[in-house]
């Protein structure tokens, strides 16, 4: 049964068809009907990609999330292989009580294997562990036309690299073997603490990276004048000791797309204000739970429908080391200036391993992400204000969350571009990279 999808942002608004795939062997039959009728189409996941890079410019996609089945578990070794449907929670739900954990993990657990390594996905610990690439043994790669391929560093190793961050145009993702890493507890030791500005940010990620696996920061990027740069640092490592309890999932719901944003400058002015003040101004040592700490919005199902029926835009940036803190701050002021915040405002810095991938998204310095309400205003006058400064830094947005980077800035961001090109599968396009490129 077809379905319409949509991204996760709901921007652009450009619902897709899916054509499900429930067994590996209806890929081929299934694409080769898609290019008869509509001549290109594009893998298509959970749907977690923010802007148009999950999209297909016909419109018409392969779901692939019904393709669910774990093929093979070597519990002595961590390693598991699963085919590209499968997300990242049912993962772990079989993980975790064997003593092992996801080595990289995106804010979400929804993504399936498959886009994890179609956009190459970080976490709060890029410091120590790099992207998901480092974790990907081998997986398999459909191209139409073709015979499927293995591909792993050594066997087919230009394809493993292309795919890595390829946003799914070099092929179609079946299976992903990946290594884990062992955990002796489910829980999570963390240390929270408020800061005032920027230098106690930096002061506070220079210390706490080296200390701690995970880090991570909120940002109150409304706040002006001496405020300005306020937030919460959070750090984290696995506990020692304790139970392997995988998270039974209790979530609230969103039922309904309300016609208008329920995020607006007075909603947010509010939360911005009580939230960093409820925060300890000493540092809080907690023992909490795996999925409150990397899941915190999970809590929520559906909450991306706050945003009303425009939808939303995410806007993530990484800025180089040497001039993060002085490209930040002009990205905060103008963001205060415009009055157009953001609730979700996520501040950490990238560490310095390079990932196999082609086209992976961190590099060594500081990422900014938030959430923006669309309407015209951050169109028109915002957003190109902050992509100004990020393109003065020699910064990069990141393709997963995009929905308006010019082709210029990406071509001067992802220089591999040409040779993702070059090796894209004909028959696979999305509304990102004819945006980008065409």
């Amino acid at each position: 049964m077809k379905s319409l999808l949509t991204s996760w942002g709901a921007y652009p608004r450009t619902p897709q068809t899916g054509h499900p795939c429930h067994w590996q062997t209806e890929v081929g039959p299934q694409w080769q009907q898609l290019i008869e009728t509509h001549g290109t189409t594009l893998p298509f996941g959970s749907g977690r990609s923010y802007g148009d890079s999950c999209l297909a410019v016909s419109d018409h996609v392969l779901q692939l999330r019904p393709m669910s089945r774990f093929i093979e578990a070597d519990w002595e070794n961590g390693e598991i292989c699963a085919e590209a449907g499968v997300t990242l929670g049912e993962i772990l739900q079989l993980a975790i009580p064997q003593g092992w954990f996801l080595q990289v993990t995106p804010g979400t657990r929804h993504v399936t294997l498959g886009g994890a390594v179609a956009n190459d996905v970080h976490g709060k610990n890029h410091h120590r562990c790099g992207t998901f690439a480092h974790s990907v043994v081998s997986f398999g790669l459909h191209r139409s036309m073709q015979p499927p391929m293995v591909c792993s560093p050594t066997e087919n190793p230009q394809w493993f690299a292309a795919t890595l961050g390829g946003l799914g145009l070099t092929g179609v993702i079946t299976w992903v073997a990946l290594r884990l890493r062992k955990i002796q507890s489910s829980l999570i030791d963390t240390t929270r603490v408020r800061f005032d500005g920027l230098d106690d940010f930096f002061a506070l990620s220079a210390e706490m990276d080296a200390r701690h696996e995970y880090s991570v920061a909120w940002i109150d990027c409304l706040a002006r004048g001496s405020a300005q740069g306020r937030g919460v640092f959070t750090a984290g490592d696995h506990r020692e000791t304790g139970a392997l309890q995988a998270a039974v999932p209790r979530s609230l719901h969103m039922p309904i797309r309300p016609p208008v944003s329920l995020i607006n400058p007075l909603t947010l002015k509010l939360f911005n204000h009580h939230y960093w003040k409820r925060q300890p101004a000493t540092r809080q040592y907690q023992t909490v739970a795996y999925s409150p700490f990397f899941y915190p919005l999970d809590r929520i199902e559906h909450w991306n429908r706050i945003y009303g029926r425009k939808g939303f835009q995410q806007f993530q940036c990484v800025l180089p080391s040497a001039v993060a803190q002085a490209a930040l701050a002009e990205l905060l002021n103008a963001i205060a200036r415009s009055g157009t915040g953001s609730f979700l405002a996520v501040l950490k810095r990238c560490g310095d391993m390079a990932s196999p991938g082609l086209m992976s998204f961190p590099m060594p310095g500081t990422s900014l992400a938030l959430d923006f309400p669309q309407n015209n205003a951050l169109t028109e006058k915002l957003l190109p204000r902050l992509d100004s400064i990020v393109r003065e830094a020699h910064g990069r947005l990141y393709p997963a969350k995009d929905a308006h980077m010019s082709g210029r800035d990406f071509r001067q961001a992802y220089p591999a571009w040409e040779q993702v090109e070059a090796m894209r599968d004909p028959a696979l396009i999305s509304r990102f990279w004819q945006r980008v490129l065409q």
